[in-house]
């Protein structure tokens, strides 16, 4: 669907699965007026029969429905009955049905318009409301809950259950949520899941094409915390951030394993994938947004007919970090990137293709490098109207004034680069590089085990003589002798007249 769409579904999605506590009396009637304000003040129309007694409080035929304008359709949750139970001691027990339906509709698709129903499930549930109608803690627990597409129709034409199956579920939920209400609406959430399973499959009824999408995640957590304007509107994201909207949640799990298997124009596929878990950071608000993921020991395993022969790759860690501005600024913002492909290995028959004699080593290679700066966003990257008009116009969408590199290194088949650097860049000089900002600055690189490898590359025949001469003169060029055996050490300056000078001569 759209980002609104998936903005709103989790707006009703925190209320589904809310948590904690604080140290107040709550009645009914306070906790039901705090659900219809957070909902209304995100998009939803909340619309119900109201029915309360002897501090009991009870919604049937409860509707909570946003439109999507984007889709021309809509999303609705509908509940037979929710009910809000004061238990005596300040705090508020809350009984959703066991089978919790969520509507989409859609005109925008070709084919016609698009109708489902994703059934959330959830079974031995307890939720509890607890503190003061200002700072109001949810708890949230279920032995299993599910998420299941459980109708699906296309151009008013429902569909065979085997064209499209979508299931993930949760084992022994346990979820906290506190939010409080003052100028902005905050709050602060604390997740555990033993096992998440995801059991995802197509069989396209107009041609043979069919696959398969399982998996599993063991010991599943998420903690965060954010904020939400008390009048939130979905159709302009880049409002909300400057209004306060704001995220920053970590999910880390364990073990898990992934596997897909099917046929695409008539050919098979199969991959398979493991880890021994990881972590996804995600942060974003008003200053910029960012991502950090790491995953620990992960292999990954392809099979297929344009792949002439079986793929097998590890690693002991991969990771990758950025951070960047998200709004136009006039003055600069700071921005990160970061990779880490660490000890990555392939299987010999991968090797075989490349290197059959085994002349090359087969250590595990290694890429890493972190790099930090400053720069200047020249429009507001969230605001769809202000993309368009850049991406139409082809300018740039941003300016670097500052860039340090903290660290690169190379290190493959018995050879290694390494280096820093640190760099400005004049944005209002682009004549000086041919229609680039002019840099100023270093970076320091040092090269180890070169012409062991150009020797062995050429006896491979991989690397032409007359190459590996041509190779050796321009490191003789750029870089000095090492004070180690077959390594060279180079400093690459460029200095405010854009001359270019390699270890103290100038090359141009």
């Amino acid at each position: 669907m759209t980002a609104r769409f998936a903005q709103g579904f989790g707006a009703a999605i925190v209320y589904v699965l809310a948590t904690q506590a604080a140290y107040a009396d709550l009645t009914a009637n306070d906790v039901w007026a705090d659900w219809k304000d957070y909902l209304a003040s995100t998009g939803y129309s909340v619309t119900g029969d109201e029915q309360s007694s002897a501090g009991n409080l009870t919604i049937n035929n409860l509707s909570i429905e946003m439109p999507i304008p984007d889709d021309d359709g809509s999303f609705a949750i509908t509940m037979d009955a929710l009910t809000f139970a004061e238990n005596g001691d300040g705090t508020v027990s809350i009984t959703m049905p066991d089978n919790i339906p969520m509507t989409f509709h859609s005109e925008a698709d070709d084919d016609g318009p698009v109708t489902g129903v994703l059934t959330y499930a959830h079974t031995d549930t307890g939720m509890t409301a607890s503190g003061s109608p200002e700072d109001v803690t949810y708890a949230y627990a279920s032995t299993r809950a599910t998420m299941e597409l459980t109708s699906l129709s296309i151009d008013n034409e429902p569909m065979p259950e085997e064209m499209l199956r979508v299931l993930v579920a949760l084992e022994n939920i346990d979820t906290k949520t506190r939010l409080l209400k003052g100028d902005l609406r905050t709050y602060s959430q604390q997740m555990t899941a033993d096992v998440v399973n995801y059991d995802i499959a197509f069989d396209d009824p107009e041609s043979e094409d069919m696959g398969s999408f399982k998996g599993v995640m063991q010991n599943v957590s998420v903690e965060g915390t954010g904020a939400i304007p008390l009048e939130l509107d979905p159709d302009d994201f880049d409002a909300s951030l400057q209004d306060g909207f704001a995220v920053d949640a970590t999910m880390a799990y364990g073990a898990g394993n992934t596997a897909i298997d099917g046929v695409g124009d008539g050919s098979p596929f199969s991959f398979a994938s493991s880890s021994q878990g990881g972590t996804l950071g995600f942060k974003m608000d008003a200053n910029g947004i960012a991502y950090d993921v790491e995953q620990k020991q992960p292999s990954i395993s392809m099979q297929g007919a344009e792949l002439p022969v079986p793929v097998e790759i590890a690693a002991a860690v991969t990771a990758f970090n950025l951070s960047m501005p998200v709004r136009k600024s006039d003055e600069d913002q700071d921005f990160a990137i970061g990779l880490n492909l660490n000890e990555f290995t392939m299987s010999e028959m991968l090797w075989s293709m490349i290197d059959p004699a085994a002349q090359l080593p087969r250590d595990p290679a290694t890429v890493m490098m972190d790099a930090v700066g400053k720069g200047k966003m020249l429009f507001n990257l969230l605001d769809p109207t202000e993309a368009a008009l850049i991406e139409q116009a082809g300018n740039p969408p941003a300016e670097i004034s500052a860039l340090t590199i903290n660290k690169l290194l190379v290190s493959l088949v018995g050879a290694s680069v390494t280096g820093t650097g640190d760099f400005t860049f004049d944005n209002s000089d682009t004549t000086t590089m041919n229609g680039y900002p002019r840099p100023t600055g270093f970076i320091d690189l040092k090269l180890a085990g070169a012409n062991a490898l150009l020797d062995k590359l050429s006896s491979m025949g991989l690397v032409a003589e007359q190459e590996a001469m041509g190779a050796r003169m321009m490191m003789g060029l750029l870089a000095v002798p090492g004070d180690e055996p077959d390594t060279l050490n180079s400093k690459i300056e460029i200095n405010d007249q854009g001359h270019i000078m390699a270890n103290g001569q100038r090359i141009q």
